[in-house]
């Protein structure tokens, strides 16, 4: 009796070959949202694609995700390609994503990865850029909004905290499609000189990454590491960062903590004057005590009580050493006209001629020498140039030409053999002394 039920794996393959072989699954585009992202060491990506109502597994190869431009996590909405096919080892169906990119406002975040990335590597983030924020400023700028909350936190806070430092608001769009030319356009103007500021704060309250981005463009970036005045960025609230934050002298969390940064409170600048009197009190008095002490200990010194007593030591001293040179001078003299009588009775001076004598010997004995030596290597140069001329000559092919024989050639090629002629060939005959051309009348081969 044949066996009707099915093997498990098999089922399993017919409806993978059915989804395999569906045209329309062949190529499927989906919008969804990542959960359960997970991420193999060998590279391959796991996740699930759900909206709404409904879910789907998915898996994109190492192959497929190394192009990826940006970092799949939970909760990022995207945008996938890829096929539908049924994995048989579990009985389910799943996409198999072959391309992947963020929906909505996930194009943002990688362009902000993207301009980070950039500055960051063309040096606009490093510390040893960062300009000092100066501790008591007398005039600020604030660049912003010229209405909302942003300007009025950070006026009220440096009024109530430091009513004598000055003002100046650059008003600017911080939204929109225009805000950021016109955010450069009033750094440039805060920076120019004209102002003499110490200190400016650029930036706007709370909103959504679209209502930040003005503050995420290149040119409000490179505005900023550009400025001379030191810059305090205060975009947004705590936990949003911007590319002007990184850029920037130093980051606000908000627009009161940046007017908390860029002035002290009154209370603390008589705080710190206190504890600066305080500290001069006491090295004021430190410094009398010890200059009492040393003056005390020199009035009392025993030189200030017999001041001659140090003269008659220097007397001393001095004869002491007048003594020592007058000795070194002395002996020197004596030294020198011990030598000068040797010289003097010394054998060569009362006979110069003789020092001469010996020098012409020993002169003359180097020429006689030096011709001598030069005479045998001539005479050795010469032989060995005979035996060579010699030798030559005996190798010399044309030597032989000097007995009697000659070399007889056809269109310059030496005949060595009477094969290589016929009658009437014209040869050329060198003979010791000159060469005659001759026409062959009889060849004998034997």
């Amino acid at each position: 009796m044949q066996d009707k039920y099915m093997k498990i794996s098999d089922l399993n393959t017919y409806i993978k070959n059915i989804f395999d072989e569906n045209p329309y699954l062949k190529k499927v585009y989906l919008r969804g949202e990542i959960s359960n992202f997970k991420n193999h060491t060998r590279g391959h990506l796991y996740f699930t694609l759900k909206d709404d109502a409904s879910r789907i597994s998915a898996v994109m190869f190492y192959s497929s995700a190394m192009t990826l431009k940006f970092s799949p996590e939970d909760g990022m909405n995207v945008l996938v390609e890829g096929r539908i096919s049924c994995y048989p080892a579990q009985g389910t169906y799943q996409i198999y994503v072959e391309k992947m990119e963020p929906d909505g406002l996930g194009n943002l975040y990688i362009e902000f990865e993207k301009l980070k990335k950039k500055l960051s590597e063309e040096g606009l983030f490093n510390p040893e850029f960062k300009k000092e924020i100066p501790k008591i400023p007398k005039r600020i700028g604030v660049i912003t909004a010229p209405t909302g909350a942003a300007i009025k936190d950070i006026l009220s806070t440096i009024k109530r905290r430091f009513p004598i430092c000055e003002t100046i608001l650059f008003p600017s769009l911080v939204q929109g499609e225009n805000a950021a030319p016109d955010i450069v356009r009033q750094i440039e103007e805060a920076d120019s000189g004209k102002y003499d500021l110490d200190c400016l704060i650029v930036g706007r309250g709370g909103g959504s990454i679209e209502d930040l981005w003005a503050f995420n463009e290149e040119i409000v970036a490179r505005a900023i590491y550009n400025a001379r005045v030191p810059i305090i960025s205060a975009v947004g609230h705590e936990i949003d960062f911007t590319i002007a934050d990184f850029v920037a002298d130093m980051r606000a969390p908000t627009p009161t903590g940046a007017a908390e940064m860029a002035v002290p409170t009154i209370s603390e600048i008589n705080n710190e004057l206190n504890s600066y009197q305080i500290r001069l009190n006491e090295f004021t008095s430190n410094l009398l005590h010890k200059s009492k002490l040393r003056l005390d200990s020199i009035t009392s010194s025993y030189i200030l009580k017999n001041p001659l007593s140090l003269y008659e030591i220097k007397e001393q001293r001095l004869d002491a050493l007048i003594d020592t040179l007058n000795n070194f001078i002395n002996k020197k003299i004596d030294n020198n006209k011990l030598i000068l009588n040797n010289l003097k009775s010394s054998y060569v001076l009362k006979n110069p001629m003789s020092l001469f004598e010996v020098k012409k010997e020993k002169l003359e004995f180097s020429e006689k020498t030096l011709y001598s030596n030069i005479k045998n290597i001539i005479l050795k140069n010469d032989h060995e140039y005979k035996i060579l001329v010699n030798t030559l000559k005996l190798v010399n092919p044309l030597g032989i030409l000097e007995k009697g024989y000659s070399l007889v050639t056809k269109d310059e090629e030496l005949i060595k053999d009477s094969t290589k002629l016929k009658e009437n060939d014209i040869v050329n005959i060198r003979l010791h002394k000159g060469s005659v051309t001759a026409s062959i009348k009889e060849v004998n081969n034997g």
